[in-house]
């Protein structure tokens, strides 16, 4: 179910349900974390072990295609952590300066993708910087469990969605050339 704001052009509309389409954001989701020493003799066909795992909460939003979702061809779901920018900003100088946000709002920093703040009842929300450097996933079944305890939650809306994948798309085609075309200078 999906509650829409009256006003054209919104960002954001408030959802609930099991249905998870690319765009939801679920906030404090659970994220299993392997031990960085795992011993991965553990792992042996014939092994039967448990190993302890830590978690950590993380505020996400799908990134996976609202088609397979919806067609449960899924059976994990790939997500993106996201900051509100003032959290983003103390981590670099950078993106304190204005130069730096601009750089970031208009889509010139691989890696990071700027949504508009939220001014939706009960949602209200700054400015969001989404991390595609930071991918987790995590089963379907459980996201769709954990939406529906959770109650309404923010979905990010038509054409942004489509902005949003359109921009973890481009970092992910990114190809490195071995030799680029020299720089032109001035008077060439």
């Amino acid at each position: 179910m999906e509650r829409v704001p009256t006003e054209d052009y919104s960002s954001y509309a408030v959802a609930s349900g099991p249905g998870l389409v690319q765009g939801d954001f679920l906030d404090e989701c659970p994220i299993l974390v392997p031990p960085p020493d795992l011993d991965l003799a553990a792992f042996a066909a014939d092994a039967t072990t448990s190993i302890e795992v830590g978690w950590q909460t993380s505020d996400v939003v799908v990134m996976s295609q609202s088609c397979d979702l919806e067609q449960n061809n899924l059976e994990l779901v790939l997500l993106c952590p996201h900051w509100p920018l003032n959290r983003f900003e103390e981590a670099s100088d950078f993106f304190r300066s204005t130069r730096g946000k601009e750089e970031l709002r208009r889509g010139n920093v691989p890696g990071y993708h700027m949504l508009a703040g939220s001014d939706l009842s009960g949602f209200e929300r700054d400015i969001r910087v989404v991390d595609f450097r930071t991918v987790f996933s995590l089963p379907h079944e459980f996201l769709k469990r954990l939406a529906v305890e959770r109650g309404e939650r923010l979905r990010l809306l038509p054409p942004y969605r489509e902005h949003l994948s359109q921009a973890f798309a481009r970092f992910f085609m990114r190809v490195g050339l071995p030799v680029n075309i020299p720089a032109f200078k001035k008077g060439t």
